[in-house]
Protein backbone atom coordinates (compact mmCIF):
# COMPACT_ATOMS: atom_id res chain seq x y z
CA UNK A 1 0.00 0.00 0.00
CA UNK A 2 1.27 3.31 -0.90
CA UNK A 3 0.84 6.69 0.91
CA UNK A 4 -1.52 8.97 -1.26
CA UNK A 5 -2.67 12.54 -0.35
CA UNK A 6 -6.20 12.34 0.84
CA UNK A 7 -6.84 16.30 -0.61
CA UNK A 8 -6.76 18.07 2.17
CA UNK A 9 -4.57 19.50 5.29
CA UNK A 10 -3.44 19.06 8.68
CA UNK A 11 -1.77 20.67 10.83
CA UNK A 12 1.91 19.36 11.68
CA UNK A 13 2.36 18.36 15.64
CA UNK A 14 5.89 19.17 15.83
CA UNK A 15 6.01 22.14 13.21
CA UNK A 16 2.52 23.73 13.84
CA UNK A 17 2.23 24.32 10.20
CA UNK A 18 -0.55 22.75 7.88
CA UNK A 19 0.83 19.86 5.84
CA UNK A 20 -0.73 17.50 3.27
CA UNK A 21 -3.28 15.10 4.87
CA UNK A 22 -1.88 11.64 3.60
CA UNK A 23 -3.37 7.95 4.17
CA UNK A 24 -0.02 7.73 6.54
CA UNK A 25 0.04 11.21 8.26
CA UNK A 26 -2.17 10.66 11.13
CA UNK A 27 0.12 7.80 11.92
CA UNK A 28 3.06 9.83 11.82
CA UNK A 29 1.78 12.13 14.07
CA UNK A 30 0.70 10.16 16.25
CA UNK A 31 4.42 8.50 16.77
CA UNK A 32 5.52 12.09 16.98
CA UNK A 33 2.91 12.85 19.94
CA UNK A 34 3.87 9.69 21.51
CA UNK A 35 7.14 10.06 21.50
CA UNK A 36 7.11 13.94 22.82
CA UNK A 37 4.27 13.46 25.25
CA UNK A 38 4.78 9.92 26.58
CA UNK A 39 8.24 9.40 25.93
CA UNK A 40 10.01 13.01 26.95
CA UNK A 41 11.74 13.62 23.63
CA UNK A 42 12.52 17.30 22.93
CA UNK A 43 9.76 18.32 20.08
CA UNK A 44 12.52 20.84 18.65
CA UNK A 45 14.99 18.24 18.31
CA UNK A 46 12.69 15.66 16.37
CA UNK A 47 12.39 16.23 12.62
CA UNK A 48 10.06 14.55 10.26
CA UNK A 49 10.31 13.31 6.93
CA UNK A 50 13.87 13.76 6.64
CA UNK A 51 14.79 13.18 2.88
CA UNK A 52 17.26 9.68 2.95
CA UNK A 53 19.05 10.81 -0.69
CA UNK A 54 21.20 7.48 -2.13
CA UNK A 55 22.63 6.93 -5.31
CA UNK A 56 22.91 3.70 -7.41
CA UNK A 57 24.44 3.36 -10.40
CA UNK A 58 24.94 6.96 -10.69
CA UNK A 59 21.01 7.32 -10.31
CA UNK A 60 19.76 9.10 -7.51
CA UNK A 61 16.75 7.94 -5.33
CA UNK A 62 15.35 9.26 -1.95
CA UNK A 63 13.14 8.03 0.42
CA UNK A 64 11.13 9.90 3.29
CA UNK A 65 12.39 8.74 6.78
CA UNK A 66 9.40 9.55 9.13
CA UNK A 67 11.03 10.94 12.18
CA UNK A 68 14.85 11.53 13.02
CA UNK A 69 15.71 12.73 16.12
CA UNK A 70 19.11 15.33 17.05
CA UNK A 71 21.04 15.94 19.70
CA UNK A 72 22.61 19.35 20.51
CA UNK A 73 24.91 19.97 18.27
CA UNK A 74 22.44 18.49 15.63
CA UNK A 75 24.19 14.96 14.50
CA UNK A 76 21.26 12.83 14.28
CA UNK A 77 21.07 9.68 16.89
CA UNK A 78 17.77 7.69 16.88
CA UNK A 79 15.30 7.24 13.70
CA UNK A 80 11.88 6.09 13.27
CA UNK A 81 10.05 4.23 10.04
CA UNK A 82 6.36 4.08 10.00
CA UNK A 83 5.08 0.90 8.30
CA UNK A 84 1.92 -0.07 7.00
CA UNK A 85 2.27 -4.01 7.57
CA UNK A 86 3.78 -6.42 9.68
CA UNK A 87 6.39 -4.59 11.82
CA UNK A 88 9.37 -7.37 12.15
CA UNK A 89 9.52 -7.55 7.49
CA UNK A 90 10.87 -3.76 7.89
CA UNK A 91 13.24 -4.01 10.32
CA UNK A 92 16.36 -4.84 7.94
CA UNK A 93 15.22 -1.77 6.13
CA UNK A 94 15.14 0.09 8.93
CA UNK A 95 18.93 -0.82 9.85
CA UNK A 96 20.00 0.12 6.39
CA UNK A 97 18.14 3.98 6.48
CA UNK A 98 19.89 4.41 10.16
CA UNK A 99 23.25 3.39 9.09
CA UNK A 100 22.86 5.73 5.58
CA UNK A 101 21.35 8.33 6.76
CA UNK A 102 23.71 12.17 6.21
CA UNK A 103 25.83 12.66 9.50
CA UNK A 104 25.05 8.96 10.77
CA UNK A 105 24.85 6.27 11.44
CA UNK A 106 22.54 6.54 14.47
CA UNK A 107 22.90 3.72 17.09
CA UNK A 108 19.56 2.88 17.43
CA UNK A 109 15.92 3.00 15.54
CA UNK A 110 12.55 1.98 15.21
CA UNK A 111 10.46 0.58 12.93
CA UNK A 112 6.73 1.18 14.17
CA UNK A 113 3.13 1.21 12.41
CA UNK A 114 2.04 2.94 15.60
CA UNK A 115 0.45 -0.27 17.51
CA UNK A 116 3.46 -2.08 17.73
CA UNK A 117 7.32 -1.38 17.51
CA UNK A 118 10.81 -3.02 16.40
CA UNK A 119 14.07 -1.58 18.47
CA UNK A 120 16.91 -2.25 16.63
CA UNK A 121 20.27 -1.88 17.34
CA UNK A 122 21.57 -0.50 13.98
CA UNK A 123 25.55 -1.81 14.82
CA UNK A 124 24.49 -5.17 15.08
CA UNK A 125 21.21 -5.13 13.21
CA UNK A 126 19.77 -6.99 16.23
CA UNK A 127 16.23 -6.52 17.82
CA UNK A 128 16.49 -5.13 21.99
CA UNK A 129 12.86 -4.37 21.76
CA UNK A 130 9.57 -5.46 20.30
CA UNK A 131 6.25 -3.57 21.33
CA UNK A 132 5.31 0.23 21.83
CA UNK A 133 6.40 -0.24 25.46
CA UNK A 134 10.16 -0.88 24.14
CA UNK A 135 10.66 2.45 23.16
CA UNK A 136 13.34 4.01 25.34
CA UNK A 137 12.57 7.07 26.85
CA UNK A 138 14.07 9.76 26.08
CA UNK A 139 16.97 10.16 29.03
CA UNK A 140 16.80 6.42 28.53
CA UNK A 141 18.15 6.83 25.44
CA UNK A 142 20.37 9.41 25.61
CA UNK A 143 22.50 6.75 28.14
CA UNK A 144 22.27 4.20 25.50
CA UNK A 145 23.20 6.32 22.91
CA UNK A 146 26.29 7.37 25.12
CA UNK A 147 27.37 3.90 25.74
CA UNK A 148 27.24 2.93 22.06
CA UNK A 149 30.21 2.14 19.69
CA UNK A 150 29.22 3.45 16.73
CA UNK A 151 31.72 3.72 13.74
CA UNK A 152 31.20 5.32 10.66
CA UNK A 153 30.63 3.21 7.04
CA UNK A 154 33.72 2.63 4.83
CA UNK A 155 33.00 3.13 1.60
CA UNK A 156 32.19 -0.93 0.49
CA UNK A 157 29.81 -0.72 3.69
CA UNK A 158 27.96 2.09 2.60
CA UNK A 159 27.39 0.76 -1.27
CA UNK A 160 26.86 -2.60 0.19
CA UNK A 161 23.70 -0.80 3.07
CA UNK A 162 22.36 1.18 -0.23
CA UNK A 163 22.19 -1.59 -2.55
CA UNK A 164 20.25 -3.47 0.22
CA UNK A 165 17.93 -0.56 1.10
CA UNK A 166 17.18 0.40 -2.35
CA UNK A 167 15.92 -3.42 -2.77
CA UNK A 168 13.76 -2.82 0.16
CA UNK A 169 12.24 0.51 -1.14
CA UNK A 170 11.96 -0.46 -4.75
CA UNK A 171 11.64 -4.19 -5.37
CA UNK A 172 10.23 -5.71 -1.77
CA UNK A 173 7.75 -3.59 -0.42
CA UNK A 174 7.84 -0.35 -3.47
CA UNK A 175 6.16 -2.61 -6.16
CA UNK A 176 3.04 -1.03 -7.61
CA UNK A 177 -0.30 -1.94 -6.16
CA UNK A 178 -2.78 -1.01 -8.89
CA UNK A 179 -2.87 0.50 -12.61
CA UNK A 180 -3.94 3.44 -10.77
CA UNK A 181 -1.11 4.13 -8.64
CA UNK A 182 0.50 7.53 -8.97
CA UNK A 183 3.94 6.78 -7.81
CA UNK A 184 6.77 6.78 -10.94
CA UNK A 185 7.94 3.58 -12.41
CA UNK A 186 10.26 1.44 -10.11
CA UNK A 187 13.84 1.46 -11.54
CA UNK A 188 15.53 -1.20 -13.37
CA UNK A 189 16.40 -4.14 -10.71
CA UNK A 190 20.28 -3.57 -9.10
CA UNK A 191 22.63 -6.16 -9.95
CA UNK A 192 24.60 -7.79 -6.62
CA UNK A 193 21.97 -6.68 -4.38
CA UNK A 194 21.50 -8.91 -1.25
Amino acid sequence: MHETSLGGTIRDYLTGEEIDETTFEEFRQALARFMVEEKGYPKERLKAKLPLTYCVEDEEFERPIDLVLYDENDKPIFLVIFCAGEVGTFERETVCAARLIEGGPVPFAVVSDSMDASLLDTRTGELIGKSMQAIPDYEALMEMVNEAEIQPLTDEQRDKQTRVFHTYCGFIYGTCCSESCSLPPMPERVKGSE
